[in-house]
C-alpha cells in the first residue's frame, strides 16, 4: 500500500524514481538472473491478492469482484478497507468463493483505540494476522523505533490472546538509518518473535535500498506475509512479472524467513483485473 498522510506523496515518488531504480540494480535482486539451485513453485493455497490493488472494483461490486479473483485462482486475500461492509458480511462474500481472509490491515492508532476490537474483527474475518499498514506521525529516530517496538510487544501480546499476530508492513522510510542502525532493524530485533512478525513489501525495501533475500537468511522465520509488487524500469509500479525485480532469486531463501504468503499488491494498477490476472500467471510459473 502507499504511504498515507504524512508519508511519501506517491507521484512525486514517481517523478523522481528512475535513478533509484538504476541504482537497486546494485542491490542484485534487480537483474541477477533466476535461482537454479531447485525447482520449487509458489505453494498454491499461498497465492493471494492484497484487496488495496483492488479497491475501485471493491467500491463498485465487492462479492462480485472477489469472485473473479477466486476463478482467475487466487487462494487468500488480505483486507484493505471494507467499503461500508462489516467484517461479518465480508467473511460471508469470501466463503462464498472459497478462498480465505489471511490478514486485515489497521491504522497504527487503532493500538490505543479499540484494539480489542479490531482483534476480534480480525478472527471474525478468519485471519491470523492483523497488520500495522503504516506509520503516519512517528519520527524517524531510533528512539522512537525503540518505542515503536515496546508498543508493537504490547498489542501483540494482546492479540495472541485472541489467536492473532501482529504484523508491521513497511514502506522504505523505515530503511533510514540513526545511531548506525537501520530502523527497520530495530523493530525485528527488539520485538517478539512470539507477538510480532513483518509483512514484507519486497518493492519498499528495494525502494529503501536492501535486498529481501538477505533478510530472510538474517532474521529466520520473521515474514510470515510478503507484499509482491514489481519495479518498472522507471522505479514506478508494475504488474508482477512485467518489471525488473527478480522474484526468483529473491524468493530462494523465502522459506528461511518463514514465508507462507506471497499477495499479490499493485498501488495504482491501470486495470485492476489485468493486473490479477497477469500478476497471478507470474506468481504461478516462478521457481526458485
Amino acid at each position: 500500500m502507499t504511504p498515507g498522510t504524512g508519508d511519501m506523496d506517491r507521484r512525486t515518488f514517481l517523478r523522481s524514481s528512475a535513478s533509484t531504480a538504476l541504482a537497486a540494480g546494485a542491490l542484485g535482486v534487480i537483474g541477477a538472473g533466476s535461482a537454479s539451485a531447485a525447482d520449487r513453485p509458489i505453494p498454491r493455497p499461498g497465492i493471494g491478492m492484497h484487496l488495496y490493488t483492488m479497491r475501485r472494483s471493491l467500491a463498485d461490486d465487492f462479492a462480485g469482484t472477489l469472485g473473479e479473483l477466486a476463478r482467475i485462482g487466487y487462494a487468500t486475500v488480505g483486507v484493505s478497507g471494507r467499503h461500508g461492509h462489516s467484517a461479518a458480511e465480508i467473511r460471508s462474500m469470501i466463503d462464498d468463493t472459497g478462498m480465505r481472509a489471511v490478514l486485515e490491515h489497521v491504522g497504527l492508532n487503532r493500538i490505543d483505540d479499540r484494539w480489542e476490537q479490531a482483534c476480534e474483527e480480525v478472527v471474525v474475518l478468519g485471519g491470523e494476522w492483523i497488520v500495522i499498514r503504516s506509520l503516519p506521525g512517528v519520527d524517524y529516530t531510533a528512539d522512537s523505533f525503540r518505542a515503536l517496538a515496546d508498543t508493537f510487544n504490547r498489542a501483540g501480546e494482546t492479540a495472541s490472546r485472541y489467536g492473532l499476530k501482529v504484523l508491521f508492513h513497511n514502506h522504505d522510510a523505515s530503511f533510514a538509518t540513526d545511531e548506525g542502525r537501520v530502523l527497520y532493524d530495530i523493530l525485528v530485533e527488539e520485538t517478539e518473535p512470539e507477538y510480532v512478525g513483518f509483512e514484507l513489501d519486497v518493492y519498499w525495501m528495494v525502494r529503501g535500498g536492501y535486498e529481501p533475500a538477505d533478510y530472510f537468511v538474517r532474521y529466520p522465520a520473521r515474514f510470515p506475509a510478503l507484499h509482491v509488487k514489481d519495479m518498472a524500469p522507471d522505479g514506478g509500479f508494475a504488474d508482477v512479472g512485467s518489471g525488473v525485480l527478480d522474484f526468483e532469486a529473491m524468493f530462494a531463501d523465502a522459506h528461511r524467513g518463514g514465508v507462507r504468503q506471497w499477495l499479490v499488491e499493485h498501488d495504482d494498477p491501470e486495470s485492476e483485473f489485468a493486473t490479477a490476472r497477469n500478476s497471478f500467471g507470474a506468481l504461478r510459473a516462478m521457481r526458485f
